[in-house]
């Protein structure tokens, strides 16, 4: 009896080790989970056409938080109890493509390219875009619509000049004719900043229903 006793509280003693071994593994991996995808690495799907060609709608990619600095931003009901950002490697610079908080909605998350920093001057005349007075060779923008609007219709095409505050990014997408970004919103904060688009490591064509496996692995540039 004292042996039958005691072999039971052996198996009780051994299923409750086991638990807590999956329940330290499963607490370890949550933790792990939040401090890669808040301090280091993030996956982003990309939602619009608005980075056409560079981006297209269904890719799915991973955005690097390290390089601009990481953060650490916890809050409960719309309310910061704590935020900290490390320093960066490096700071953004024009050319780089960079996922940060909306402005207007910092609860959204956009991703563009940065075209000028703070202190620079941007303008557009007639979709060519000049910063510091200098037209940019831009092969990766493109144009869709034909039609020109003047500044008094929209800033779209005809815009500035421009001087970029200091502290702020002057952002745009790709597709120029089909981008909410900073010709109509404004410079972009550096504390909004996020981190850069990294590499494509899926990518779905929702209106042929397959994948496109051109783009997976694709660095972003």
């Amino acid at each position: 009896m004292a042996d039958t006793a005691a072999a039971t509280t052996r198996v009780r003693s051994r299923a409750k080790s086991a638990f807590r071994e999956y329940f330290e593994a499963l607490v370890l991996a949550v933790v792990l989970t939040i401090v890669i995808r808040g301090l280091v690495v993030q996956a982003f799907r990309i939602p619009t056409s608005s980075m056409e060609e560079t981006l297209q709608i269904g890719d799915f990619l991973f955005v690097n938080k390290m390089v601009y600095g990481s953060e650490i931003d916890i809050g409960v009901a719309g309310h910061q109890l704590v935020y900290h950002r490390f320093p960066a490697i490096r700071e953004p610079r024009p050319g780089d493509v960079i996922v940060f908080r909306f402005p207007d909605a910092p609860e959204r998350d956009f991703i563009k390219r940065c075209v000028a920093r703070g202190g620079q001057t941007v303008e557009l005349r007639d979709k060519v875009l000049y910063v510091d007075g200098q037209a940019q060779e831009e092969s990766h923008v493109v144009h869709k619509d034909p039609r020109v609007f003047p500044r008094e219709t929209s800033p779209r095409d005809n815009f500035g000049p421009y001087v970029v505050p200091q502290g702020q990014l002057f952002m745009m997408g790709d597709n120029r004719d089909n981008s909410l970004d900073s010709r109509f919103w404004g410079g972009l904060p550096r504390t909004l900043v996020k981190g850069q688009a990294m590499i494509l490591y899926w990518s779905w064509d929702a209106d042929r229903r397959m994948p496109r496996p051109g783009r997976l692995l694709h660095p972003v540039r």
